[in-house]
């Protein structure tokens, strides 16, 4: 199938208008260059393991009644760049500390014409203005799950949501959630395309306040990941 085609068939799949439409071949032709920051520049390809992977989280109903969602590392703007032209009455920041990325993602914004995306030049862990201010965080093919709940769980406000593209088998550590007052809703299979293999989305939302001791130190998440609820 052409990547025309596809993308004709996730309009179809997800409801999406012809203008938005026309922004995903935008957005596909962008991730098809060379200085897109991705190891996937094939048309045919890239609108699969790219935009329809990104746009798989529709499935999900907080997905598609988020508000205000963070993507953290955004790194090519996926899956944040998709689900802004999904889901245009959303703010979608995209956050993103290499600052190539971050400039790139900028270029992106203004091609699209996107009035509902912002880039975030930081980490999760340094940017105090999203604490809190956000009732949905998705990271896609960031870091270790444990990782991953550490940087989000503190921008989540109380019953917001987290939503984290796995690839494999594994999991946080016992209790790590909990320890972030984050609870597991679902590991849903996920089979974008026809190719995929081994893809979830694992599904949180945030029922108890993070410990104010969260988000630790810039870079710490990775140097010494959480192995327990009493960590």
């Amino acid at each position: 199938m052409s990547a025309a085609a596809r993308l004709a068939e996730l309009r179809g799949r997800h409801g999406l208008a012809a203008a938005q439409r026309d922004r995903l071949d935008v957005l596909l032709e962008l991730l098809s260059a060379p200085r897109a920051p991705t190891a996937v520049h094939e048309p045919e390809r890239a609108v699969d393991v790219h935009i329809a992977d990104s746009l798989s989280a529709l499935e999900l109903e907080p997905v598609r009644a988020a508000s205000c969602i963070a993507d953290l590392g955004s790194g090519a703007g996926l899956p944040g760049l998709p689900l802004a032209i999904a889901l245009p009455h959303a703010r979608v920041a995209l956050v993103e500390s290499v600052r190539r990325k971050a400039r790139l993602l900028g270029e992106a914004i203004d091609r699209l014409g996107l009035t509902n995306a912002a880039v975030v030049a930081a980490r999760a862990e340094g940017w105090p203005a999203g604490l809190g201010a956000h009732d949905l965080v998705v990271a896609r093919a960031l870091a270790a799950p444990e990782v991953v709940l550490e940087y989000g769980a503190p921008l989540l406000g109380l019953g917001g949501w987290l939503v984290a593209w796995r690839a494999g088998e594994r999991t946080e550590p016992d209790g790590v959630a909990e320890l972030l007052g984050l609870s597991l809703q679902e590991r849903r299979r996920s089979r974008p395309y026809a190719l995929a293999r081994d893809l979830r989305l694992d599904v949180y939302r945030k029922v108890a306040p993070t410990p104010e001791r969260f988000p630790r130190r810039p870079g710490v998440a990775r140097r010494s990941p959480l192995r327990a609820a009493g960590a």
